[in-house]
């Protein structure tokens, strides 16, 4: 009897049920107007409200040791708008530990003018709320014979607008899907498939059968270049050191407010976004990286914990080696970044 008790646990544990939480959407975002887009490139984003959970901090992650030594020196940076605030305070605090060493930013907030700035050596360092541009990357190496060091530094938030919100893959309603993985969603997505399998053009190729097995699959991303589309395609298309490509016959979007909208409205579609964009009825799909992964859904709890697999991390980008830190960076900036950056300890939710 205790063993086929274990049995039926095993079972269960192995392939359990999904549940569908169904929720209001979240109200409908409206695109930055340009003053507001001038005005977060002069102060930076206001820090937005928190939500009402907030994940703890790692109990294992050591307490802050200061140099005994006295430090000295002086860098410069740059930084998103979505992250100016943020980083000032970090500042603040590291000068009661070294008041001697000056770490500084200033306007125009913009990652990307920031990642063209360190090609030019006008800055040290570059705090960014996106992924960088492929050009940013290439030119960066062509200057120094290597990539920029980059530091995961804190983790974006769960689906607030415009603070770097975790990433969903959605359908339509009526879609039975219960979840997709990586490779099925390169399959959907991908013309080059680096994670090994072949194109998907019908919900039957990713596990729906009956009357869904030959249903086309309508794909919809955001045109490239986008944040959004980047950050999909290196987590997603990309493997082995080698860049994904999207498929020619995707429709694509050239901001992310319609995504919902377009698959709440087709029957066969499917979409991603930042969850704060989710403002229509859609079924928001667990994720599996992996292989033999369980699928993650994409709750806050999953979001503060990284365990959800787009969930989203923002670097701090350098001049540094990457592998060379020891030899490139100053002592001083070494005591400003972590010596081995875990990405599941550097979430922080606003």
């Amino acid at each position: 009897m205790v063993a086929l008790f274990a049995a039926a646990l095993a079972a269960t544990a192995a392939e359990r049920p999904m549940v569908d939480w169904v929720i209001p959407a979240l109200a409908t975002n409206q695109p930055q107007t340009p003053e507001q887009a001038e005005e977060g490139r002069k102060s930076g984003r206001k820090l937005p409200p928190p939500e009402v959970l907030q994940p703890s901090l790692d109990a294992a992650l050591p307490p802050y040791q200061p140099r005994k030594e006295k430090l000295v020196a002086t860098f410069h940076g740059g930084a998103s708008d979505v992250l100016s605030v943020l980083v000032q305070q970090w500042f603040e605090k590291f000068r009661t530990y070294h008041p001697e060493v000056q770490l500084s930013i200033s306007p125009p907030y913009a990652g990307s003018l920031g990642a063209a700035e360190l090609v030019k050596e006008k800055l040290d360092f570059v705090f960014v709320s996106r992924e960088l541009r492929p050009d940013d990357i290439k030119d960066f190496r062509a200057k120094f014979g290597y990539g920029p060091l980059s530091i995961p530094v804190c983790g974006g938030s769960y689906r607030t607008f415009g603070a770097l919100d975790a990433v969903a893959f959605f359908v339509n309603r009526d879609n039975p899907i219960e979840k997709l993985s990586f490779d099925q969603i390169d399959a959907i997505y991908s013309s080059t498939h680096l994670r090994g399998g072949k194109t998907a053009l019908k919900w039957g190729d990713v596990g729906l059968g009956g009357d869904w097995a030959d249903k086309p699959i309508k794909a919809w991303g955001i045109k490239p270049w986008n944040g959004f589309e980047e950050f999909v395609r290196q987590r997603v298309l990309s493997a082995g050191g080698k860049r994904g490509e999207w498929r020619d016959d995707i429709s694509f979007e050239k901001l992310v407010f319609p995504m919902a909208k377009r698959v709440a409205d087709d029957r066969y579609a499917i979409a991603y976004s930042g969850i704060a964009y989710l403002d229509q009825g859609v079924r928001v799909l667990p994720l599996a990286a992996d292989a033999g992964d369980a699928p993650q859904a994409a709750t806050y709890e999953n979001v503060a914990l990284a365990t959800y697999p787009l969930s989203t991390l923002r670097p701090q980008q350098g001049r540094a080696a990457g592998g060379a830190r020891s030899r490139h960076l100053h002592p001083a900036a070494r005591r400003a970044v972590p010596d081995q950056p875990n990405p599941a300890r550097t979430v922080a939710l606003p």
